[in-house]
């Protein structure tokens, strides 16, 4: 028995079914053992990627995502992506490689403090120093990630307790050397006892583990729904707006979705909550959002912490009733004093609540309301879309056709900064749990690791990766695992040759465009290195066609990239967040 396999028994028991991973020296054991065990061992080109993807695994499957990194270089690589984890309130469990226990702070190969450089961004971190140590820690590690409001763990293993006790022992006898004299023979002492201590009582592993189900319930209280009800009842003009927060248990995104329907209040989605309601739906409302949040009665934020993305609390009407639902409690209070604060799943709040009344006042007037500046609001953009543009296609336009042409069964990932936000007004996600983003810490470089993690939960959907010319150099080298296993992702890079979002008003407020410019370079013989297909596109007409030829290739298991060429326009001045 080894460490690597006591990691992919655990794993196997909890219900992983990949591992993510860069191979390195240091954890050879873990992705070699979790493949024998029947795990799926899924290899990237860059560890930032391996915990993305993990990242997204948890988020469309409920179950912790799982990623493996060697020592040092491999686990400061993934740092900006378990801060990401952290803040998407993702359960990531990240297993580090770690130098020989012996070679400890004596200058060996990528030994550094991993555990100090982790601390800040984890729910729970621990460094393994006895094999019979590991498994009760990847058991607390997977419990911690799981409970409460979810989170990223990370575990430190040495090399030598990943490998057999008798290839460990031999690494060490050999360190020691055969002819010795009386100082020698104390220190190869010394190196007995120490490896003796390694594996001491380690024991066997279980016949049948015993696989503990982790609750990640929090159930609201009675008394809070009751007084949510109560004002709900007494309210004429109700807000609804839901998040990631609220979809923290995937396998209830059905039920969370019909709580919405009879409910009936009118609805935004933002995060991973994007699709929960299908491409079309009467609550579901797109544009001026600030303007019905500022003239409601009733806000009930579900899972959404009331940051910069609602400026702070400042969207929010003075003299609207503020309900906040959430599993963190930092997040029910920050930015604002709610009516009623609910420490509980966002979810399974709303789920409740519909039980409760099967009469809700309609708020027919209200909704009339709302839904005549969605439409007003549509012929503007649609008017913006018209418009001809110096230097490649209209991306309002880009995106409007391609709204038309997605199929049902598309998943959309969003990695980028102004062309992918350009994306979101106008990209209707198909299903539940069909749009991926990167969260409130707005990390650009998700996108290869997302989209890995979607392509295998939905094999038998489409991919699409929405990239800025910017955010697409962090992750299209991806394409090389997409290609390598076949998988049907299409990127879709909208080539402005600029960071657009900051360019824009770098311009306005500063007078120069210093560091934000690109050359519209051919990204698309990136992929076609990597044995995708692609194109160039700069005309509707072209970009139409793309998608065809997209669709095509990744029926045939072949990976695409759609290079568009898009022009610079004035439709999200003034976004730059703070």
């Amino acid at each position: 028995m080894n460490g690597g396999q006591i990691i992919a028994h655990i794993l196997k028991a909890n219900g992983v079914e990949q591992l993510f991973t860069l191979c390195g020296g240091h954890i050879a054991p873990i992705y070699v053992e979790a493949e024998k065990a029947g795990i799926r061992v899924v290899d990237v080109r860059n560890e930032a990627s391996a915990v993305f993807a993990a990242d997204a695994a948890a988020r469309l499957s409920g179950v912790p995502g799982v990623a493996a990194v060697t020592a040092g270089p491999g686990v400061t690589n993934s740092i900006t992506a378990l801060k990401n984890a952290q803040m998407a309130q993702s359960p990531v469990v990240l297993l580090g490689g770690a130098t020989a226990t012996m070679l400890k702070g004596r200058g060996a190969l990528q030994d550094i403090e991993q555990l100090a450089l982790v601390k800040s961004i984890v729910k729970y971190s621990a460094a393994v120093r006895r094999l019979r140590d590991l498994g009760p820690m990847l058991r607390k590690a997977i419990k911690v990630a799981m409970s409460g409001v979810p989170g990223p763990v990370f575990i430190e293993i040495p090399v030598d307790l990943l490998y057999d006790e008798a290839v460990v022992r031999d690494w060490y006898q050999q360190k020691a050397g055969a002819d010795a004299n009386w100082q020698e023979r104390l220190v190869n002492w010394y190196i007995k006892r120490h490896v003796d201590g390694l594996f001491s009582h380690a024991g066997q592993l279980p016949t049948h583990p015993e696989l503990k189900e982790v609750s990640r319930s929090l159930h609201p209280q009675a008394s809070k729904l009751a007084s949510l009800k109560g004002l709900l009842q007494k309210a004429s003009r109700p807000v609804l707006v839901i998040g990631s927060g609220a979809l923290l248990l995937p396998q209830q995104v059905q039920a969370i979705a019909a709580a919405v329907q009879a409910l009936g209040i009118p609805v935004y989605l933002s995060g991973m909550a994007r699709g929960l309601l299908g491409r079309q739906h009467s609550l579901q409302l797109l544009h001026e959002r600030k303007k019905a949040l500022r003239e409601a009665d009733l806000i009930i934020l579900a899972g959404v912490a009331c940051d910069f993305r609602l400026d702070y609390g400042r969207n929010l009407g003075r003299r609207a009733r503020k309900i906040a639902i959430s599993r963190n409690k930092e997040e029910i209070s920050k930015n604002i004093k709610p009516q009623l604060a609910m420490q509980t799943d966002p979810g399974l709040a709303l789920m409740a609540l519909a039980r409760m009344h099967q009469d809700w006042p309609d708020w027919s007037s209200w909704k009339r309301t709302l839904f005549e500046r969605e439409s007003q609001r549509e012929q503007e953009i649609e008017g913006q879309a018209a418009e001809t543009l110096e230097g490649g296609i209209n991306p309002l336009a880009l995106c409007r056709l391609l709204e038309q042409h997605l199929p049902d069964n598309s998943v959309l990932i969003a990695d980028g900064g102004d062309f992918a936000a350009t994306a979101a007004y106008t990209l209707r996600p198909r299903q539940p749990l069909g749009w991926l983003d990167p969260g409130a810490f707005g990390t650009l470089g998700v996108g290869g690791g997302f989209a890995l993690s979607a392509a295998l939960q939905y094999p038998d959907n489409y991919v699409w990766i929405i990239y800025g010319d910017g955010s697409a150099a962090y992750s299209l080298t991806e394409f090389d695992t997409f290609a390598k296993n076949g998988m049907r992702v299409c990127a879709i890079i909208g080539n402005n040759g600029s960071w657009e979002q900051i360019a824009r008003d770098q311009l306005t407020m500063l007078g120069a465009s210093t560091a934000t410019v690109l050359p519209r370079s051919n990204y698309q013989q990136v992929g076609q290195a990597f044995g995708s297909g692609g194109e160039r596109v700069e005309n509707l007409e072209a970009f139409a066609q793309s998608i065809k030829n997209a669709i095509q290739a990744m029926d045939q298991g072949i990976p695409y990239v759609i290079n568009a060429v898009i022009g610079s326009t004035q439709f999200r001045k003034g976004s730059i967040s703070m």
